[in-house]
């Protein structure tokens, strides 16, 4: 069988790097997109190929549509058609509402929900023509419990998983599965920044498990709604969190 291909947007930062070596690891060929201020990308693939990671790396701007439009025909173009679709990219902007400005709301709207329609849009016609695709939509805990300091970004992620459930009736008879998962704290960079006393005594006590996500954790499941063995699961929503947030 043709070696399927993953595109994964946010691929270099913390949970999207994890993401994108473990669905390397399982047999993906793996494409990532970059923020267009990110410097360092050239860097981080020289880095990921020492490790033994071929991957194909695409700036692009999310919450340009048709920006996504021009990076996914080059894509399609040099690596082939898209297969698997993780919408990762994803900001914070958090403060109460009393203080979100307008560019701070909008800041979050564009890149963590409109994002979804930009690149979704690029990939979905040509899934349903070959009768196969996986959409997974990376949601948070906060999507559907809610955050003090984040209406943007919780209304982002819920809106997120609205999208998800209504794209997966319109496809699910091409072979296209659409899903959102949800991750609770899972232990990248920008959580384990928090101070420690805040990690320590406010956040890991509300985990049932007693600890953090693993990175890999998440990446294991993205990678089995990949696979064949997940076809009838679609249009659900995920939770990933340790038993923070049960619905």
């Amino acid at each position: 069988m043709t070696q399927r291909i993953a595109l994964i947007t946010g691929g270099m930062g913390g949970l999207g790097e994890t993401i994108s070596s473990k669905m390397a690891d399982a047999g993906y060929r793996v494409v990532v997109t970059y923020s267009r201020s990110n410097k360092t990308a050239d860097k981080w693939v020289a880095q990921m190929k020492s490790r033994g990671y071929e991957f194909q790396a695409y700036p692009c701007d999310v919450t340009d549509y048709e920006d996504c439009r021009a990076c996914v025909e080059q894509i399609v173009r040099s690596a082939g058609p898209v297969d698997i679709l993780v919408n990762n990219a994803g900001i914070t902007r958090d403060m109460t509402f009393r203080k979100m400005a307008k560019a701070d709301w909008d800041a979050v709207i564009h890149t963590n929900l409109d994002s979804v329609f930009n690149m979704t849009k690029q990939v979905c016609d040509g899934m349903t023509e070959r009768g196969w695709g996986r959409i997974i939509n990376v949601s948070s805990v906060n999507g559907s419990k809610g955050a003090f300091g984040q209406t943007n970004y919780a209304a982002a992620k819920a809106g997120m998983h609205g999208f998800t459930k209504s794209l997966a009736l319109e496809v699910a008879r091409k072979g296209v599965t659409v899903n959102t998962i949800s991750p609770g704290y899972i232990g990248t960079k920008m959580v384990t920044a928090i101070p420690k006393d805040i990690l320590e005594g406010k956040i890991i006590p509300q985990i049932p498990v007693g600890r953090l996500g693993k990175p890999d954790e998440v990446a294991g499941l993205i990678i089995y709604l990949c696979s064949q063995e997940a076809a009838f699961v679609n249009g659900a929503n995920i939770a990933i969190n340790g038993g923070q947030h049960m619905q």
